[in-house]
């Protein structure tokens, strides 16, 4: 981590503690760190389709927060759930040799992202949704189980 840069934006003077690794200010002075390099880093695929999901993400909250639509909503809530399975994914695959794939659970979540979008009841409060339910079912099998270290 580099410190923060003097350049100050649209903003002024920046007072963080600390700054990543991107340039500040190159896209446009309004945005200091305008987008993570994980392509240019060349870093795994499932790291930029994360990154993209966050994206996606945060646009779909700005516009249901802005309207309050129902459409809106669905692009609030949809892709928090296609997200969350990518970040499944990316979570096991954290444990797990390299270009080792386990078809069933990639199928268990594509399945579960189908599901989800199909059968979405927005009016289901969160902690009783059929989606927190379901997600937790299927992960349960498919995550590896952490050992206790010796001492």
């Amino acid at each position: 981590m580099a410190p923060v840069a003097d350049y100050p934006g649209v903003w002024g003077k920046a007072t963080a503690t600390i700054d990543w690794c991107e340039e500040n200010y190159v896209v446009t002075e309004y945005v200091a760190e305008f987008c993570i390099k994980a392509y240019q880093e060349k870093l795994e695929t499932r790291y930029v389709v994360s990154f993209f999901s966050i994206l996606v993400v945060g646009i779909g909250s700005w516009c249901f927060h802005m309207t309050l639509l129902y459409e809106m909503q669905l692009f609030d809530e949809l892709p928090m759930i296609w997200g969350s399975c990518i970040f499944v994914f990316d979570l096991f695959h954290s444990f797990t040799p390299p270009k080792y794939q386990n078809l069933p659970m990639i199928l268990c979540l594509v399945l579960y992202s189908f599901i989800i979008t199909a059968i979405n009841p927005p009016s289901v409060p969160v902690k009783r949704s059929p989606q927190l339910y379901l997600f937790r079912i299927m992960t349960s099998d498919f995550l590896p189980l952490r050992k206790p270290r010796n001492k």
